[in-house]
């Protein structure tokens, strides 16, 4: 029970839930509008009267809907996919992950989830819906115009595919690198207590605060002439890097690392250096307390730092608009280039399903690691 004097007053109850309500509305509502807009016939995902776009009645007229059943297996699809995410997936990374390796294990069981969840929804459900909805009577029969034919296209026709695997290296490259040196500098700076530890601090600061745009300029030179600076080492074959993923990594990393080393420095000053100094007694050298010691209680932290990271690397538009070609593209700027070259009103839902697709792998994430991003948030709050 909490006491009277701590209560806060309805008046201010009813306040604060009125703006968290208001604003949950207002960062809902367009991610609700454009996943039901990828689902209709253009006529009805740009039609005047929102009740066409929701419930598509021309979608309907043309026999792409859903039933009552049919909804009714998605939405248990759906809500098993959270299940197993958020408490079966951490339980099994924990029982089956050789020690050492549990960032490995996260990857792959994060990686058969997200492969699981499209196959059922997008393979298995559908045959078993055909079958069932002629044998369900009217919780049969379609009620909502919906429709995935503008996924099929923007995946497999337009190539959409190959943009997920770019960005999958961007952001894999990105928080690989950010995080290996940022735990290590981190670390050494949480513990160093020097002058010279302060000014590398002030210095990463002040270099983080520069614009993007800055940071392109002065590494594109660089990587327009990196063939040439090479080929002394490795002869005919030295590559051109401007254009391809890993020009962008480079960039990226010096734009996130400063942001990762201050976050993680922050971490490791809020576990004690008792567990350090008793590590050392026991025989450890630094880097095996850093190892075996420090890093098992900073994985929140790790995972929270390495999903602002991601963050950076997924959603960035102007690195990798003006450091990529057309063919290593990400998703971002690739989408930008749909919106900016589409007419007709059906290459525009194309573009609208493309831009609902980059949202998927956010709510993966979040579902995964919600735990760890909590105890990381809140970890500094907490005295060790």
């Amino acid at each position: 029970m909490t006491a009277r004097a701590l209560r806060q007053p309805l008046s201010l109850r009813l306040a604060s839930g009125g703006f968290l309500g208001l604003w949950c509305l207002i960062a809902a509502f367009p991610i609700f509008w454009i996943t039901v807009m990828s689902l209709k016939a253009p006529i009805d995902a740009f039609s005047p009267n929102p009740l066409h776009v929701i419930f598509g009645p021309e979608t309907v007229a043309r026999g792409q809907g859903w039933s009552i059943l049919d909804m009714l297996l998605g939405a248990g699809v759906l809500y098993a996919t959270a299940r197993i995410a958020m408490h079966w997936l951490p339980l099994a990374v924990r029982t089956w992950t050789p020690p050492g390796f549990a960032a490995l294990g996260w990857l792959l069981g994060s990686a058969v989830l997200g492969v699981g969840f499209v196959v059922a929804f997008f393979g298995v459900l559908p045959a078993v819906t055909e079958v069932l909805n002629p044998l369900a009577g009217p919780l049969g029969r379609d009620v909502v115009g919906a429709t995935t034919e503008h996924y099929r296209t923007v995946w497999i026709d337009r190539g959409f595919a190959n943009n997920f695997k770019n960005s999958l290296i961007v952001t894999t490259g990105v928080v690989t690198v950010s995080l290996t040196v940022g735990t290590l500098a981190g670390y050494a700076l949480a513990r160093a207590g020097t002058a010279l530890a302060f000014w590398i601090l002030i210095a990463a600061l002040v270099f983080r605060a520069l614009p993007h745009s800055v940071l392109v300029a002065g590494y594109l030179p660089v990587f327009i002439n990196s063939a040439e600076w090479l080929s002394p080492i490795l002869g005919e074959n030295a590559p051109t890097l401007y254009g391809k993923p890993w020009a962008v990594i480079a960039v990226l990393v010096a734009i996130n690392q400063p942001f990762t080393i201050w976050m993680l420095r922050s971490f490791f000053q809020n576990i004690p250096a008792d567990l350090d100094e008793a590590a050392r007694v026991d025989g450890c050298s630094h880097f095996e307390a850093f190892r075996r010691v420090i890093m098992p209680v900073m994985w929140p932290g790790v995972i929270t730092t390495g999903l602002f990271s991601f963050l950076l690397a997924y959603n960035d538009f102007l690195v990798t608009s003006l450091l990529l070609d057309a063919s290593n593209q990400t998703m971002v700027p690739a989408i930008a280039g749909m919106f900016n070259r589409e007419t007709t009103t059906t290459d525009q839902v194309v573009a609208v399903a493309a831009a609902v697709s980059i949202t998927a792998p956010l709510f993966l994430l979040v579902m995964v690691f919600q735990r760890q991003i909590v105890a990381g948030l809140t970890a500094g709050a907490v005295k060790g």
